[in-house]
């Protein structure tokens, strides 16, 4: 089998779960809930998912990482620029979604800071 057909697979499966990574935060406050605060941790958890510039961040690292890979493999004597480019994309998958899941928790953490709840993490 192929390795190539797998790549894309394996990153829109990645992509799919980023959309989720970093919103799930459990916030520490400073002092006890609101009565509001479960609906806003809500809002601001959806607000968060819906930072679609994040996938094409993921999308572009990855591609970098192809590239890099892909060069790398070349260069390589006993390389492959395929093997490469595999490699360096899901590298590069990885790093981006990594940086977005902590975007997302940022969002998340501001968001209630703007609402008004003492967030102290």
């Amino acid at each position: 089998m192929k390795p190539m057909p797998l790549v894309p697979l394996g990153l829109t499966a990645l992509l799919g779960a980023c959309a989720e990574m970093g919103t799930d935060v459990d916030p520490i406050l400073d002092g006890p809930e609101t009565a509001q605060f479960q609906s806003d941790l809500s809002a601001c958890r959806t607000l968060a998912r819906g930072q679609s510039q994040l996938e094409r961040e993921t999308v572009a690292a990855a591609a970098i990482g192809a590239g890099i890979g892909g060069v790398l493999g070349k260069v390589d004597d006993e390389g492959d620029a395929l093997g490469g480019a595999v490699v360096g994309a899901l590298t590069g998958a990885a790093a981006g979604a990594s940086k977005a899941s902590e975007t997302r928790e940022t969002i998340v953490l501001n968001c209630l800071r703007g609402r008004g709840h003492a967030v102290v993490n």
